[in-house]
């Protein structure tokens, strides 16, 4: 399954070409509704046909263009590892499909770059999380965002209760080594069995454990300020928060053994957890924007916040969840000429201000237009 990066949305921003092709559509995790996926796909290709052909492109050309998507159709395995939705970008360079927690409506644009808006909900705010998963059997360490989970390698870590137990003076062993996790299909045995007693009778031996676990990943969180959720049986909790020694570790965490939950299934039940984090960022934002609220720093007209946003001067950029403004871009006069409906070689403006302000160092925010102040579909913050 291939899951959404902030390098993969980095690489889809920077593509410019010819035809660059964006499909979205909703997909179903389990049952007979997982066909559904392959005719929604269907439809989309042949909108994409059709538009192909109004650009000039011959039957072949577009055969060979769009067959790296027409083989996901008739991909079994393909279609027995979906989630909620289905994100799939094309170009002459390159070809992206995501499987994502979070459905969408059958959308598909041909432009000269991709139509990322839908997914900027996810990857903006900062929504980047880490779990640690913890049971008696594995023990896995994840970098996590709303739309993506990755395992990561983790040294210095003891595989088991009984690897750790070895040295006289557990609490002595700082460069304590083991074998690294390499990729994720690899697990480390957590086997909690002291002297062959219940676990709850081994807390002592679970805590020195766990505070070899925590200096291990000092390493990799010693200058993170994301949030660390825990996954395990509830008694695990406790002992784990006494040896915990970062500071970003939640109050809450996913109770019961992970064992048998995929990385796609922690990832999902541990953001409810981690949710009002970055709910606390986009607060701030609208906090900093409101002394400049009907200054010359601030702008509701989008012919302002393209060409701004294109020049790296959109410090903050508020945008309307769903909302869509069709038109072009001159990048050499800094033109805007927008449509009421799309027409032919049209780009949604929305999108390419969010992109541009992101590849440029600023913050999206996608909310309900309530929430956008003076409640416009958009609001941006310049930097000068």
């Amino acid at each position: 399954m291939n899951l959404l990066t902030r390098d993969d949305l980095t690489d889809l921003m920077h593509e410019q070409d010819e035809i660059c092709i964006s499909m979205y559509m909703p997909t179903c995790r389990a049952g007979t509704e997982t066909q559904q996926g392959k005719t929604r796909l269907r439809n989309l290709l042949r909108d994409t046909q059709a538009e192909l052909i109004n650009r000039g492109l011959s039957s072949s050309e577009i055969k060979h263009f769009l067959k790296p998507v027409q083989e996901l159709v008739s991909d079994k395995e393909f279609w027995q590892h979906q989630r909620d939705g289905l994100a799939i970008f094309l170009s002459s360079h390159m070809f992206y499909h995501f499987s994502l927690p979070m459905s969408f409506n059958e959308f598909m644009l041909v432009g000269q770059r991709f139509h990322l808006k839908p997914l900027l909900p996810w990857l903006s705010g900062d929504g980047l999380f880490y779990l640690l998963a913890l049971s008696q059997n594995q023990v896995r360490f994840f970098r996590c965002t709303r739309a993506s989970v990755q395992e990561l390698e983790v040294s210095d870590i003891p595989h088991s209760l009984s690897e750790a137990l070895q040295y006289d003076d557990p609490e002595r062993q700082l460069q304590y080594h083991s074998n690294t996790l390499e990729g994720t299909n690899t697990r480390a045995a957590v086997i909690f069995h002291g002297q062959g007693a219940n676990p709850r009778d081994s807390k002592d031996n679970i805590l020195r454990f766990f505070r070899l676990i925590d200096r291990g990943l000092h390493s990799i969180l010693r200058e993170e300020k994301a949030p660390l959720v825990l996954a395990g049986v509830e008694f695990l909790f406790s002992i784990y928060q006494e040896a915990n020694t970062y500071p970003f570790l939640t109050g809450h965490g996913i109770p019961g053994n992970p064992e048998e939950l995929s990385a796609e299934d922690l990832q999902t039940l541990a953001w409810p957890v981690v949710e009002h984090y970055f709910y606390k960022a986009e607060q701030e934002a609208l906090t900093y924007y409101g002394p400049y609220t009907g200054t010359d720093r601030t702008s509701h007209d989008v012919s302002e916040a393209v060409p701004a946003a294109y020049n790296g001067q959109v410090e903050i950029l508020f945008l309307s969840d769903g909302a869509e403004q069709w038109g072009r871009f001159d990048e050499q006069t800094n033109q805007v000429l927008m449509h009421r409906d799309q027409e032919p070689g049209d780009q949604d403006l929305y999108d390419f201000t969010a992109i541009q302000t992101i590849m440029n160092g600023g913050s999206v925010y996608i909310m309900n237009s309530e929430k956008i102040p003076d409640g416009r579909e958009m609001a941006a913050l310049f930097r000068y």
